[in-house]
């Protein structure tokens, strides 16, 4: 219980100094604009290669995973219908709408979630996957294709290879895949750039909180509200269905699936809106409020399950 505590007084504060930063103007004009695009095309590539070039790709298969997948896929179908019936929103939005009701944040509230209350980063480590291999790609291909007035197969295809995550995260599972040694000389300038990813995106996050309303009128309150219903409430009753009657998981490996599966959206969707100009504060008001709402989901979780 005191994992989920730690890990959102950690993501709270970062945020707030963001927020601050801002607010007292110390970093000039444009700065939470900037900090994204550093934590986009440079920290974040970096985090992602040294994360999974020692991530264990076995799980790839696992029905751990399997369940994630399961629970991912219903998860965005369910927004996806809402989106069609009552949103009609253009495609950019209804792909982030759904991502965001999706994509949970294995990352910087996953790990000491998983670490505190699983007693072990490995039941992160196949979403992570899971995220930077499937979801984010395939995110980023659309985002990509459909922002610039265009579809084509060949814009679909080799978006991945413009794309620093993409790439950083396909050279760190090769890594792994193929047990390839990374020497000290390089892999200690990655971790020291990808350290910063993570308080680069959350204080960029709380540097866009200021002088915003949280489900201000006209901004999409509904959107978000369908996105967090389905991240915080649904998504881990799906998985817990999926795991405990479809791939027979029990004791701690239900435990854990439901809780990923309960983790808030990640802030990686905030800082896809933002890098593509699209539905931005949809982004921002659904990582927040899943962030707020997904505390007393784990606490319940843990009291169901541990």
């Amino acid at each position: 219980m005191g994992g989920v505590l730690v890990g959102f007084s950690i993501i709270g504060f970062v945020i707030l100094v963001g927020y601050v930063v801002e607010r007292t103007g110390v970093a000039g004009e444009s700065a939470g604009r900037v900090l994204n695009r550093i934590a986009f095309f440079v920290a974040t590539p970096a985090l992602l290669f040294t994360v999974l070039s020692q991530a264990d790709v076995h799980v790839l298969f696992s029905a751990f995973l399997a369940t994630v997948l399961c629970s991912v896929i219903v998860g965005m179908l369910l927004y996806v219908v809402l989106a069609r019936l009552f949103f009609r929103n253009p495609l950019p939005e209804t792909v982030l709408g759904a991502t965001s009701a999706t994509y949970v944040n294995a990352n910087n509230i996953g790990l000491p979630v998983a670490i505190y209350v699983l007693g072990s980063a490995q039941y992160v480590a196949p979403v992570l996957l899971l995220q930077l291999l499937v979801l984010a790609p395939i995110t980023l291909s659309i985002l990509d294709a459909s922002t610039r007035g265009r579809v084509s197969v060949r814009s679909i295809l080799t978006q991945p290879l413009r794309n620093p995550m993409i790439i950083a995260s396909v050279l760190g599972v090769v890594v792994a895949a193929l047990g390839i040694p990374v020497p000290d000389a390089v892999i200690a300038p990655l971790d020291i750039i990808g350290g910063a990813a993570i308080p680069l995106v959350l204080m960029s996050f709380g540097m866009s909180l200021h002088g915003q309303r949280l489900l201000q009128a006209g901004t999409g309150r509904k959107q978000v509200a369908a996105a967090a219903l389905i991240k915080v409430v649904l998504m881990p009753v799906i998985a817990y269905l999926f795991g405990r009657f479809v791939f027979g998981l029990a004791g701690t490996e239900l435990f854990a699936v439901v809780t990923v599966s309960a983790l808030p959206t990640a802030q990686n969707i905030f800082n896809f809106a933002s890098r593509y100009d699209r539905g931005v504060v949809v982004a921002r008001d659904t990582v927040l409020v899943t962030t707020i709402g997904a505390i007393p989901a784990l606490v319940i979780v843990a009291a169901l399950l541990a």
